[in-house]
This record gives structure tokens, C-alpha cells and sequence, in this order.
């Protein structure tokens, strides 16, 4: 190819300076009326063109193919439905067209799968295919998807035109809930309130205006209400306990509807108690007294009411009547009426003096079966005729006593269940000294222990000769616990070195008022690194595998190994994103893994309102894959590229140069010749 360039010789703004100053010159020469004017306005044309240096340049070209990118979907919202079909068929059908376009056109594919919970990263792969090529040499861009992308905003422009291929179908619709407005924490007991709504998406059929919304709680049996289409609505909610609570709202799948992915929402709800309220009852002042005191009081959520005997019936010492408190202590207002507000009753060394009618032991009684929490800390006279055992409180005592009292020296230690116990597991870590020649934790020794008979529940702690020395047991709805021994606050004076006294303490309280991290037969899931980790807290010596249910239906066994005593785990790996429902036993449960409605999932209807900016932007255009084949042009640049039935890629017409040859159009030598004849012959006509 030959074309001719210019090298100035002369910097550009001299040599219009030069040319102005020459044009005025002869614009003179012909207001004077100068017979060689002509000549001397040749002259000043040779002399200007010389200065330009024009050349020949000759280029040896080599035509090179352009680069036509294709883009598949293969996320999961483009494999429902017919989708998976039209994509292989649109494939075999893009690269035949390609190839019918001539040696010119090279083809680069790029397959794109779901990007977890960041969606369709479609057009961050497009960037990527181009940033590999020339971006002369970029024909356009095709990206086969049903037009959910997730990453619309990563191209603002393109070097050529990207067209769409939708999958899918004009006439797809979905139904789906969303939920609009959940709280993260809630107080137990207390109704708070969840705003979802039921929405149809695309063309949805004509409808009674209502559909079937159920709400599960936990997994358990769940409740039909009826609620409007496309209307949002406020559902009052009332946690039942602490810790997560998992509500899963869903509604039926409907004949004709794309998935049934996004028939469902889950909310997890955390449970907090607002104030743990505790009554703790205590007999004759002891040491021990404000080791329980403190504890209670240590903790800023929790209120305290202490009942302390200081002058039983029997106490005839004399005070003036004018010296005894003005104001009666209300027995009947705490035990009889409200009795029921306690979240933890405790009885510290307690005996009865007859000052508690059995009335309110009766109703204790009742207070823990309707699921209250009541923990004796017995001393010596548990084992005598003024015991708790031989009050109302008999029927859900876990031990009888046998009215013998140890007294002498020795270590507590977990007993074999105990180890695999929330309560106690792990204690043993929280020895200050090294173990014992019996391998037992190095704790500070007690020095009296009520010896009992345990008639149910479970010993987690024992004493001398293995005698129970802590025992749980459940009663009903609520929780019981008997600490057969005084001498805890040893371990808080450091006595012999100590031992976890606020720690043991703390883990009992909490275990009575049921928090979900103490339970003791438990079964969880939870995500881990993409992962479903399933751990099953047990006191059995063995477990049977867990059934997991995916949220696509699909069930398989997970046989879980013991990684600590009484913690069982399991793992799914690579799992699949929404609910799960974990089965052991007679032990269900609910874990939600990634996004409950996963992101891919919460619109597949098929639409070309995401991608429209960009391919207004670019000149590209939207065809439906259902209409099985599509025609690929190339184009000029510049020209439009789609039209009705057809997709246009345009021809860059690219090259690659092999060789450049420049050769001067004029030698200067010749160009001084010529302006100077002509200069000569204007001076010679004009001398005339």
C-alpha cells in the first residue's frame, strides 16, 4: 500500500508564518499589477512544499484474522427449564455460523459457572477474554445467558459490539418470598415482628390473589396462613428460647413456575434474654454465701433477689419489737405469685424452720416441671429431719439422702458421663496444678460431701468412693440440679490451689436456664468454608449416622466421628447452597448453608433489562435462543451491527506490517532548481 506523508523540515507554526508572510507578499505583487506575479506565486509553492519534505511511503501489509468472544452462562439460574438444551444448541449453532464467516474470524469461548454468592460474574469473564486479545482486533462479543448477571456495572463500554442471546422463554414466570425486614437478635419471650411478601415474577398466570404461606419453627410441624400476592405483611414472632432460632417461611410450588429454589426464606433470629432474674434462698451464713452471691452479682444481666434466714421462729433473743424491721419480707408475693418471673431458683444450705409454709415447696415443685430451673446446694442438715428431701420438693428430687455426712479430704472429680457432659467436659483443662497419680485434674481438696442415693438423672461429678457429689436431671419442661457438698468456695480462696469454681458455677446456671450452648443432646449444622460442618453434642458412648437432607431434596448418610468426648462431627463437602435438615434419632434439625435464597435463584425469570446499557452502549443487540438458530454477519465498521434475525460482528480490517519503505518525492536539489527558474523568469518578465 503507498501513500504519501510529510515531514516538516521546519516546525509547523514557522512554516505558517512563512506562508502568511509569503501570501501577503503576493497579494501585493498583484494589487501593483506585476506582470510575473504567477511566477513568483509557483515559486513560493515549490519552496512551501519543499519545506514539507513530502515521501512516498510504501507499506507491505498481511491481513489478520479478527476475534469473536463468546461468553455460555452455565450458572445454575441457566440450567432450569429448557435452558441446558437451548445453551448446547445456541454452542453448536455459534460455532458452525462462525466458521461460515471465512478464515478471517477466530472464535474464543469462555464458560462461566455460578460465582457462589457474589451470582453470575459474566461480564468480569467477558473482561477477562478481551484483556488476552488486540483490542483492534475484536469483532464483538456474544454472551449466551438468560440475562441474570450479577456484575453488570464491571463493563461500562466495549472496543465492539456485544450482543445477547437470551435463554429462556418470553412467557417464564416464578413465585418467590422475600423476606423485607427481619431482626438479627430478639428478647425470649417477647413478640417481635418479620415483613415478607409472596411476589409473582414475569408472566405469571391470573390468580386468586392469595397464596399459602407456612411458617416452621426449627423444623418442626408448621403453620398454613394465607396472605396476598405481591402485598407485603407484618407477622408477629415470639422466640421461646435463647440462641438461634431458625423460622423457614415457605409457600408451594406452582404448576408452570420455573424453580421452587425461591419458594422459601429462612430467618435466623438470635434469642437474648433481657434480665435473667434469680431467687437465691440461703439457710445459716457460711462462707460458701457470697461465692454465690458474687457470681450472681458479676454478671450485669442478671437480677437478684436474696432470701436469707438470719432469725428463725425458734431465735429468742430479746430485740425490742421497735428495732426489728418495719417492713415484712413478701414470702407470699415471691413464692406464691410471681414465682413463675424466676428464670433459676436456688436453695444455698437451706432448711426448714417452718418459716416456708409446704405450700410454697408445693408450688416450687410445680414452677419446675412447667419447665423453671432449681438448683440445692446442700449442706449437713440435707441429711436431717429438717432436709428439702422431706418437703413437697421430694417428688422431683433426683437423690435421696442417707443421712450419713462425709467428712474428710478429698479431690472432685468428672465422673465418665460427666466428661462427655456440657457442664462438666473440659474442666479438667482448668486445673492449676498438674494431674493427679490417678490422672484426675490437680484441684483443691473438699471436706464434706452429704452422701446420697441417686434415683435418677445424671451424675457428673463424684466424690470419695465414687459418691455423687453433682446430679442433673430434668422434671417435666424445666431442669434440676443437687450439689451435695458446701465446700465450693474452697476453690474460690485458692485453697490447695483452687479450682474452676466460677467457671462449674457459671456452666450450671446456664445449663438450668437451657441455654443452647450447654445442651447436652444436640444436633447443629453450620457452613464451613463452603462446607456443611454437622456436630452432635451427645452424653452416649455412640451415635447412629445423620441423615441430611440438601435443599434440592437429595438425602445421603454422614457418619461423624468423636473429636472430643460427648462432640461428634461430620462434613459435607462442596454443599449445596439453602436448607438443610439434619435427622438422628429422635433428634431434627435445620441448617441453612450460604444465603437461604441463593442469589442465583431470587429472579430466573429470563429478561434483557440488566445487560441493555451495555449493549445500547456498544451497538450490539438482543436475540431469544428459543428461536433456535441465529444469523451472524460480518459488518463494516461504523455500519449498524443488528437487525431483525441477525447479529452483526464487524470486520476491523486488520493487519499486520511486515516491511515500510519511504522514498522523498523530490530531491531538494530540484526543488531549489525549479523555484529558482521560476524566480528568474518572473524578475526577467517583469524587467521587460
Amino acid at each position: 500500500m503507498r501513500t504519501v506523508v510529510f515531514d516538516p523540515l521546519l516546525p509547523v507554526p514557522l512554516l505558517i508564518g512563512l506562508a502568511i508572510f509569503a501570501l501577503f507578499f503576493l497579494i501585493l505583487a498583484v494589487f501593483l499589477r506585476l506582470s510575473g506575479w504567477w511566477l513568483r506565486t509557483l515559486a513560493a509553492i515549490v519552496i512551501f512544499v519543499s519545506l514539507l519534505n513530502p515521501s512516498i511511503r510504501e507499506e507491505d501489509r498481511a491481513a489478520v484474522s479478527n476475534f469473536a468472544l463468546i461468553v455460555y452462562d452455565q450458572s445454575a439460574s441457566n440450567r432450569i427449564a429448557e435452558r441446558p438444551e437451548q445453551l448446547e444448541i445456541m454452542e453448536d449453532n455459534l460455532r458452525s455460523e462462525i466458521s461460515s464467516l471465512g478464515d478471517n474470524l477466530e472464535l474464543r469461548e469462555a464458560f462461566v459457572s455460578d460465582g457462589g454468592d457474589d451470582g453470575t460474574q459474566l461480564l468480569e469473564s467477558l473482561a477477562e477474554l478481551a484483556a488476552e486479545l488486540p483490542q483492534d482486533r475484536i469483532a464483538g462479543a456474544i454472551l449466551v445467558t438468560d440475562g441474570q448477571v450479577h456484575d453488570a456495572d464491571r463493563l461500562e463500554d466495549f472496543p465492539a459490539p456485544v450482543h445477547v442471546l437470551l435463554t429462556g422463554s418470553a412467557r417464564d414466570w416464578d413465585r418467590r418470598v422475600v423476606v423485607e425486614t427481619a431482626p438479627a437478635f430478639a428478647i425470649v419471650d417477647e413478640e417481635t415482628s418479620v415483613s415478607l411478601r409472596i411476589e409473582d415474577l414475569g408472566a405469571a398466570p391470573q390468580s386468586s390473589g392469595f397464596a399459602p404461606l407456612f411458617i416452621s419453627v426449627e423444623g418442626e410441624e408448621p403453620l398454613r396462613f394465607d396472605i396476598p400476592i405481591g402485598q407485603s405483611v407484618t407477622l408477629p414472632v415470639t422466640l421461646s428460647r435463647g440462641g438461634v432460632n431458625v423460622f423457614q417461611f415457605s409457600t408451594p410450588e406452582q404448576e408452570g413456575e420455573l424453580t421452587e429454589r425461591n419458594n422459601q426464606a429462612v430467618v435466623s433470629i438470635n434469642g437474648v434474654r433481657d434480665r435473667l432474674r434469680v431467687l437465691l434462698i440461703s439457710g445459716e451464713p457460711y462462707p460458701g454465701e457470697r461465692t454465690w452471691r458474687n457470681l450472681l452479682k458479676s454478671d450485669s444481666s442478671v437480677d437478684l433477689v436474696h432470701f436469707t434466714i438470719l432469725r428463725p421462729p425458734e431465735k429468742q433473743d430479746f430485740v425490742p419489737v421497735f428495732e426489728l424491721s418495719l417492713i415484712a419480707f413478701p414470702t407470699q408475693e415471691l413464692f406464691m405469685e410471681k414465682v413463675d418471673e424466676f428464670d433459676l431458683i436456688i436453695f444455698d444450705r437451706y432448711r426448714r424452720r417452718g418459716i416456708l409454709p409446704a405450700g410454697y415447696f408445693a408450688n416450687i415443685a410445680r414452677y419446675v416441671h412447667d419447665g423453671g430451673a432449681l438448683l440445692i446446694a446442700t449442706g449437713s442438715d440435707f441429711a436431717g429431719a429438717e432436709s428439702l428431701s422431706r418437703s413437697p420438693l421430694r417428688e422431683i428430687l433426683p437423690v435421696e439422702p442417707t443421712a450419713h455426712v462425709i467428712e474428710r479430704g478429698y479431690r472432685p472429680i468428672i465422673s465418665e458421663i460427666g466428661t462427655r457432659h456440657p457442664v462438666t467436659s473440659g474442666l479438667g483443662a482448668h486445673a492449676p496444678g498438674p494431674m493427679t497419680d490417678d490422672g484426675e485434674p490437680g484441684w483443691g481438696r473438699w471436706f464434706r460431701l452429704i452422701e446420697t442415693t441417686v434415683t435418677q438423672g445424671q451424675t457428673v461429678m463424684e466424690g470419695p468412693d465414687a459418691a455423687p457429689l453433682l446430679v442433673l436431671d430434668r422434671q417435666g419442661e424445666g431442669r434440676i440440679a443437687v450439689l451435695a457438698s458446701d465446700q465450693a468456695w474452697l476453690w474460690s480462696r485458692k485453697f490447695e490451689g483452687g479450682g474452676p469454681q466460677m467457671e462449674l458455677l457459671r456452666r450450671l446456671a446456664h445449663w438450668l436456664m437451657k441455654e443452647p450452648e450447654l445442651e447436652e443432646e444436640v444436633l447443629r449444622g453450620q457452613g464451613d468454608a463452603g462446607d456443611l460442618l454437622i456436630t452432635r453434642q451427645t452424653t452416649d458412648p455412640g451415635i447412629d449416622e445423620v441423615t441430611a437432607t440438601s435443599p434440592s431434596g437429595e438425602q445421603s448418610s454422614v457418619r461423624l466421628e468423636e473429636v472430643s468426648p460427648g462432640r461428634w462431627e461430620g462434613r459435607i463437602e462442596t454443599s449445596e447452597n439453602g436448607v438443610w435438615r439434619l435427622e438422628e434419632g429422635d433428634l431434627t434439625s435445620v441448617a441453612v448453608l450460604g444465603p437461604s435464597q441463593p442469589r442465583e435463584f431470587s429472579d430466573p425469570v429470563s429478561t434483557d433489562v440488566v445487560l441493555a446499557p451495555l449493549v445500547g452502549a456498544t451497538g450490539g443487540g438482543f436475540l431469544r435462543a428459543e428461536d433456535g438458530t441465529t444469523d451472524l454477519r460480518l459488518v463494516r465498521e461504523g455500519r449498524v451491527s443488528a437487525g431483525r434475525g441477525w447479529l452483526g460482528l464487524v470486520d476491523r480490517e486488520a493487519y499486520q506490517l511486515r516491511d515500510v519503505r519511504q522514498v522523498a518525492l523530490a530531491p531538494g536539489w530540484l526543488m531549489l532548481l525549479l523555484a529558482g527558474t521560476l524566480v528568474v523568469m518572473a524578475w526577467r518578465i517583469e524587467g521587460r
